[in-house]
C-alpha cells in the first residue's frame, strides 16, 4: 500500500507552487499520477471559459511534461473515471483541491463518499481560497452577510506562507492511457472568434506570477485611482489566473501585504479585493442559493423581465445606444474580460434600466468571460441588482452617461471598442465584427443607434417599479 500510486485530480488548481494536495502527495514518496477529467461540470462551461480552460490544461500538461510527469486526460462522469483509473493503475488514494460552488461540492461529496466505501483514501485540501469558509465566523458563530465586518475580521489574520513547488514529481512505473486534448474540441463553441479571443489570454503559472510582479512593481501605488478608469491599465487582471488556479490567492495576498508594509498604501485596497472574492465563496458555501436564486427572497415577487426582448438582445450585442454599456459589452466579447467599472454599469443598466432579471446577465457573462467564476459572478450580479447580500441599495441606479463623463472623460475607452461613426476605428473595435455571429448582421459602417432606454427614463422607470412593489 505504501508504494501504490496517488491519483492527483486537478480541476481549478493548475499550478505547481502553493499546491497543498500536490505537496502532500509528493511528501508520501509514492508515485503521483496527475489527472484532469472532462466531466459534466467542465463540459457545462460556456464558450469563453471552456476555451480558456482548454488553454490552461494544455499549458499545464506541458509544464508537467517538462518536470518529468504527465497529465492524464479522461472524459466522463468523475467517479466512474476515477474508479477506472484506480483499477488500471492500482492507485490507493485520490487527492484534490477543494472547490466551494454548489455543483462542485455536490460532485466532490459523492466522489469522496464512494471512494472511501471502496477502501480508497480520498482526501481534499485547501488552496483555492485564503480562508476555508467554515473558519470565518461572526462573534455569535454565524456567517458574514456583509462584507466590511468580514474584512475587518480577517484583515490581520495570519495567512501561512505559500508552499514551494516540489523539486521532483515521482512518476509511476507505467502511465495509463490519456485522451488527446484536441479531441475534446474545447474551442468549438467559440466558432470563428476563437483565434482573436486566444490572443487576449494570459495562460499559465509563470505568466500569472509575472502579471502579479508587474502590478506590484508598477501599478499598485496608483491602484485606488486607476482601477476605476477603464482606458487605463490600472488593475492586476489576476482574476483570469485565479479562476483556473494558475496562481494561488496566498501568493497574491503576501505580495500585497509586502507592498503595503513597504509604504504602498493603495495595496490595502488590492487586499480588500482578494477578500471580496473570499466573501463570494463564503456566501456560496453558507447560502448556495446565491448562485441560482435571489439571495433576498422578497425579490422573488419582483416582476423581472426574463424574455429575450429586443432590448435584451441589444444589450448583449453592445447596441443599446449607451456608449459606456456598449463599449464594455464589446470589450467582453472580444477579450473575454471586462473592466470592473464596466461590469457594474452594464449590470445596473440591464437590471434597472431594462428591468431584466439578473440571471439573464449572469448566463451571458457565463458564456463570454474567460475569468468566469460561479461564485463571484453570482454575487456581483446580485450586488448590482439589489437582490443580494451587501448589495448596492436597490434605489441606486447608475447613470451610465455621467459615469462615462467621470471615468472616461476623453472617451479613450469608447474609441477603443466602438467603431460606428469613426473615420479610423481602432483595431480592437473592428475585431468585434470578426468575432460576432454573422447572423447578427452588424457592420462597422452601421449608424450608431439611439438609446433604447435613455438614462433618465430608465432611472424613473426603475424607481416607479420599486415603489409599486413596496420596496
Amino acid at each position: 500500500m505504501s508504494q501504490t500510486p496517488i491519483l492527483l485530480w486537478f480541476r481549478r488548481d493548475l499550478r505547481l507552487a502553493d499546491h497543498a494536495a500536490l505537496s502532500a502527495a509528493v511528501a508520501t514518496g509514492r508515485p503521483v499520477i496527475p489527472v484532469f477529467i472532462l466531466d459534466d461540470v467542465v463540459e457545462g462551461l460556456g464558450a469563453a471559459p471552456k476555451i480558456r480552460m482548454g488553454l490552461a490544461v494544455a499549458h499545464f500538461a506541458q509544464v508537467l511534461g517538462d518536470n518529468g510527469s504527465r497529465l492524464i486526460l479522461r472524459k466522463g462522469h468523475a467517479l466512474d473515471v476515477l474508479r477506472k483509473l484506480i483499477a488500471e493503475t492500482g492507485a490507493g488514494a485520490v487527492y484534490w483541491s477543494r472547490l466551494y460552488d454548489p455543483a462542485s461540492k455536490a460532485r466532490d461529496t459523492d466522489v469522496k463518499s464512494a471512494l472511501k466505501a471502496d477502501g480508497i483514501a480520498a482526501r481534499s485540501f485547501e488552496g483555492h481560497l485564503l480562508f476555508e469558509p467554515w473558519t470565518v465566523a461572526t462573534k455569535t458563530g454565524g456567517f458574514y452577510k456583509v462584507y466590511t465586518p468580514m474584512w475587518n475580521m480577517v484583515r490581520g489574520r495570519d495567512v501561512p506562507a505559500a508552499l514551494p513547488a516540489p523539486a521532483t514529481l515521482p512518476a509511476p512505473s507505467a502511465w495509463p492511457a490519456s485522451d488527446r486534448l484536441e479531441d475534446w474540441r474545447m474551442a468549438a463553441a467559440m466558432g470563428r472568434g476563437a483565434d482573436i479571443l486566444t490572443r487576449h489570454c494570459t495562460v499559465g503559472e509563470e505568466a500569472a506570477r509575472d502579471r502579479l510582479d508587474s502590478f506590484i512593481a508598477t501599478r499598485v501605488h496608483n491602484y485606488v485611482k486607476n482601477r476605476d478608469l477603464p482606458a487605463v491599465d490600472g488593475t492586476s487582471r489576476l482574476s483570469e489566473n485565479l479562476t483556473y488556479g494558475e496562481i494561488s490567492p496566498r501568493v497574491c495576498w503576501h505580495a500585497g501585504r509586502r507592498a503595503r508594509e513597504a509604504g504602498q498604501g493603495d495595496a490595502e485596497v488590492f487586499l480588500k479585493e482578494l477578500v471580496w472574492r473570499e466573501f463570494a465563496y463564503h456566501l456560496a458555501h453558507h447560502t448556495p442559493r446565491i448562485v441560482t436564486d435571489n439571495w433576498k427572497e422578497d425579490w422573488d415577487a419582483f416582476p423581472w423581465n426574463t424574455d429575450e426582448t429586443a432590448e435584451v438582445t441589444a444589450w448583449k450585442q453592445g447596441r443599446t445606444g449607451i456608449r459606456f454599456v456598449d463599449a464594455a459589452m464589446r470589450e467582453m466579447y472580444v477579450t473575454g474580460t471586462m473592466h470592473n467599472r464596466g461590469r457594474m454599469i452594464v449590470a445596473s443598466y440591464l437590471t434597472k434600466h431594462l428591468l431584466t432579471h439578473w440571471k439573464v446577465g449572469l448566463d451571458w457573462f457565463a458564456d463570454c468571460l474567460i475569468d468566469w467564476d460561479p461564485c463571484s459572478n453570482a454575487m456581483g450580479w446580485q450586488w448590482s441588482a439589489g437582490s443580494g447580500p451587501d448589495a448596492t441599495p436597490y434605489f441606486r441606479v447608475f447613470n451610465p452617461v455621467t459615469q462615462l463623463d467621470k471615468f472616461d472623460k476623453d472617451r479613450a475607452y469608447v474609441k477603443r471598442w466602438i467603431a460606428e461613426g469613426t473615420k479610423s476605428p481602432a483595431a480592437t473595435a473592428l475585431h468585434y465584427y470578426d468575432m460576432i455571429p454573422l447572423r447578427w448582421g452588424m457592420s462597422a459602417d452601421d449608424r450608431y443607434p439611439d438609446p433604447i432606454v435613455p438614462a433618465d427614463l430608465g432611472r424613473t422607470r426603475a424607481l416607479d417599479a420599486y415603489q409599486n412593489r413596496g420596496f
